[in-house]
């Protein structure tokens, strides 16, 4: 019964979760036309709204640890649910993700992510529009920030081994900038597919910064090894809430 009446609550969850999502989109597009400022204003806004109504609809808080940069870094990030997505881009100023091409398509989001600076690569050409992205950077038509990607790709469930994949490297000695690794539980909570959410403490971590200037392979062993000790820590503390819930 507890179990159908958690699925229920989460199913009225993500219904609100995107008529709320059109609702900030049809009040904040008329000003995000005019300044990007505005597009990361109705972003963060409804980042916080879905963070919110998920603890009080569903009973999943979450919680961001560690100190989430201000200045133009890389982020690179374990990526387990939508709702990663959402604490990862609520706790920095100027986020922007690599995104997959055919994401722009998305009603809503695909806009606003275009409207942010978010860069969509096309598999094999990633090289390419990340030249455009520091060139439009330096030419002033697009402000510095925090660029977010998913070293393995794609959203991973929790314990599941992936390999990460030598993209990240390369876009890593591209920018010669710090890159801040960040781990999560939160695909313990919210999956990648499915309607059921749990209740507990979705966490996302930010973890000490890797410095420029690393060799591929040293960056790849450290980021790797930073981002699955820390998201399975996190994971084990996950658990071990369940279990107490149960007791």
């Amino acid at each position: 019964m507890r179990h159908a009446f958690q699925w229920l609550l989460s199913l009225l969850f993500i219904v609100q979760m995107y008529l709320a999502m059109a609702v900030i989109a049809l009040v904040c597009t008329p000003l995000a036309i005019v300044h990007r400022r505005h597009a990361y204003g109705a972003m963060h806004a409804y980042c916080r709204w879905v963070r919110w109504s998920a603890s009080w609809m569903i009973g999943l808080r979450s919680e961001v640890r560690g100190t989430p940069p201000t200045g133009e870094v890389l982020i690179a990030a374990k990526h387990q649910s939508f709702l990663d997505i959402l604490i990862l881009f609520s706790a920095v100023p100027r986020g922007r993700f690599i995104m997959k091409r055919e994401l722009i398509r998305a009603p809503i989001l695909g806009w606003y992510a275009l409207r942010i600076g978010c860069v969509p690569v096309d598999r094999g050409k990633r090289g390419q529009a990340i030249a455009a992205m520091m060139k439009a950077v330096r030419d002033g038509r697009q402000e510095p920030g925090q660029l977010l990607i998913y070293p393995q790709g794609s959203r991973i469930a929790p314990g599941t081994a992936a390999p990460y994949k030598v993209g990240t490297a390369v876009l890593y000695g591209q920018l010669g900038q710090d890159c801040v690794p960040a781990a999560t539980n939160v695909g313990h909570f919210w999956p990648k597919s499915g309607i059921l959410r749990r209740p507990g403490l979705a966490v996302v971590e930010f973890l000490p910064a890797i410095a420029p200037g690393l060799p591929n392979d040293a960056f790849m062993a450290t980021l790797e090894s930073q981002i699955e000790g820390a998201s399975d820590r996190l994971l084990a503390e996950a658990r071990a809430s369940d279990t107490k819930g149960v007791a």
